[in-house]
C-alpha cells in the first residue's frame, strides 16, 4: 500500500510559513516523511485530507480511549453546546463529575479542573508547597509533566545522568527560555531505585515539599515499578511529611477506572489527569485528599482558568467515565485483550524474521523498542536502545496503512477490532525487516 501527500505536501508548505515548525506542538515535527493533515476520525480510523485511511494507534497521543467521535460522547457534546459554550459561573455537572472521580479514584476527596496536563501539574506542586511550607520538589529522570518551566527538567538527561549525588546539582533546563532558576528547587532521582529515593529525603531532610512522579513510567517506555517500590515510595513521603503527587495525565482512566493508583493498590495524597479523562475533549484535573485541596477554598492557593470546568468539557467527561464505568469495567478487559494481542502478534513476526523487539506494558498502553533485552525496567536502559530503527519501523507502518507514535509509544481504544489487529499485524510483519536492516 502506497500512501498519497499530494493536498498534505501542499498544506505542510503553507503550514510552515505560519506556524513555528508547521505545527501547534512540537512533538508532531517527530512524523515522518512529513506531520499529516487530517480531516476526520471515526471510530479506530483516521482520514487524511489525501483520502488516507489509517489504523490509528497515536489515539490522539493518548486521549481517545473509547474510539473517535463515539457516539455517546459526541451527542453528550451536542447537547451541551445547545445550552451554551461557557457560562462564567457554575452548572451541575462541574459536581457530578466531581462526586463520580471521587467514587473512582481512591485519592479524590476534591478536585479542581483545568484544560490541560501542564496546568494541573503546576496546580499540585503550589498545593504541595502550600501544605508543606517548603519549596523543594523530588522528580525522577525520564518522567515527562508538561512544558512549563519548573516542569520541564530532567525529561530526557543522559543515560547514566539522571541523578545528581545527594541532588546537589539542580538538572539543566531543556529549552531556550528557561532561566536557571526554574531548576533551583528540584532534585532529581532515579526511578525505581526506593534506596536513591532515601537518601536523597535524608539528605535534604525537612526541605522537600512533594514527590512527583508518573506511577507507570509512561513516557520513557510504559516501564512498571518494581514490585514493593510504589509502596516504600509512599511509606518515605508520610515517615517525612512530603506530599505524593502521581502525574497521572496517561495512566488515568486509561489503566482502570480509579488509574494507576488503583490498579496497583497505592494512594498518593495528590493526583493529576487528563487526557483519556474526557475522551479527547481537552479537560484535565488536580484531585486530593481534602486537608490539602482546601488550601484553594480559602484563597490561600490561587487556582485560576477561565475555561476551568466548562460544560462542554464536563459533558464530555461524564460521557466517557460512564462508557469505561458501565458492564462491570467490561471496556478494560477489551483494552488490555486488544494490547495484549498487537504485543503478541508483533512479538511472533519479529520472531519469526529475526528481529529482536521488546514489547511491554498493561495493554491499553504499551511500549515498542528493536532490542535483544528481555526487559527494561529503568529510564537508563530504555535511554541506551537507538530510537532510530523504531523511527523507520514507523515511518514504513504508515505507508501500510497504520499510524503509530514514532517514539515508540502505541495506545488502543476499545473502538478498535480484531481484523484491526490483524492487518496491524501483517502490517509489522513487512515493516519489521525493513526496520531492522
Amino acid at each position: 500500500m502506497s500512501v498519497v501527500l499530494r493536498v498534505g505536501q501542499h498544506l505542510w508548505t503553507r503550514a510552515r510559513r505560519v506556524l513555528p515548525g508547521g505545527v501547534s506542538s512540537n512533538v508532531k515535527m517527530e512524523e515522518r516523511p512529513q506531520p499529516l493533515f487530517f480531516t476526520r476520525a471515526e471510530g479506530s480510523r483516521l482520514y487524511d485530507c489525501d483520502g488516507n485511511a489509517y489504523i490509528d494507534y497515536t489515539c490522539g497521543y493518548g486521549p481517545v480511549i473509547l474510539g473517535h467521535a463515539y457516539a455517546p460522547v459526541v451527542e453528550a457534546l451536542q447537547r451541551a453546546a445547545a445550552r451554551g459554550f461557557i457560562y462564567g459561573g457554575q452548572h451541575e455537572g462541574e459536581i457530578l463529575l466531581a462526586e463520580r472521580l471521587a467514587d473512582a479514584v481512591p485519592c479524590i476527596d476534591m478536585v479542581r479542573y483545568n484544560s490541560s496536563g501542564s496546568e494541573v501539574v503546576a496546580a499540585a506542586v503550589r498545593l504541595a508547597r502550600a501544605y508543606t511550607r517548603r519549596t523543594k520538589i523530588i522528580r525522577f529522570g525520564g518522567h515527562y509533566h508538561g512544558w512549563f518551566d519548573e516542569e520541564l527538567l530532567a525529561t530526557h538527561p543522559a543515560p547514566d545522568g539522571d541523578a545528581a549525588p545527594d541532588g546537589d546539582a539542580p538538572p539543566a533546563p531543556e529549552s531556550a527560555g528557561q532561566p536557571p532558576s526554574s531548576a533551583v528547587h528540584v532534585l532529581v532521582a532515579p526511578w525505581n531505585d526506593a534506596g536513591a529515593l532515601e537518601r536523597l529525603l535524608a539528605a535534604h531532610s525537612g526541605e522537600v515539599a512533594g514527590v512527583l512522579m508518573e506511577p507507570i513510567m509512561c513516557n520513557s517506555g510504559v516501564i512498571v515499578p518494581a514490585p514493593g517500590y510504589l509502596e516504600r515510595v509512599r511509606e518515605l513521603c508520610t515517615r517525612h511529611g512530603v506530599v505524593l503527587i502521581f502525574d497521572e495525565v496517561i495512566t488515568g482512566f486509561r489503566v482502570h477506572l480509579g488509574g494507576a493508583q488503583a490498579l496497583l493498590g497505592v494512594t498518593p495524597d495528590l493526583a493529576v489527569f487528563g487526557k483519556a479523562l474526557a475522551n479527547g475533549f481537552p479537560l484535565s484535573c488536580v484531585g486530593g485528599r481534602r486537608e490539602i485541596m482546601d488550601l484553594i477554598s480559602d484563597g490561600r492557593v490561587v487556582h485560576a482558568g477561565t475555561f476551568n470546568g466548562n460544560p462542554l468539557g464536563v459533558a464530555a467527561a461524564l460521557a466517557t467515565v460512564d462508557e469505561l464505568a458501565r458492564d462491570g469495567g467490561a471496556t478494560y478487559k477489551r483494552l488490555i485483550a486488544i494490547g495484549t494481542q498487537l504485543m503478541q502478534g508483533i512479538r511472533d513476526a519479529a520472531g519469526a524474521r529475526g528481529v529482536p523487539v521488546l514489547l511491554q506494558g498493561p495493554g491499553p498502553v504499551f511500549y515498542m523498542w528493536f532490542t535483544a533485552a528481555k526487559a527494561i525496567t529503568d529510564y537508563p536502559g530504555s535511554a541506551r536502545v537507538s530510537r532510530e530503527p523504531y523511527a523507520r519501523f514507523a515511518a514504513t507502518m504508515l505507508g501500510h496503512g497504520v499510524r503509530v507514535i514514532p517514539g515508540g509509544r502505541w495506545y488502543v481504544s476499545s473502538s478498535h477490532s480484531d481484523d484491526d489487529v490483524e492487518h496491524t499485524v501483517r502490517a509489522a510483519a513487512a515493516a519489521l525487516e525493513a526496520a531492522a536492516g
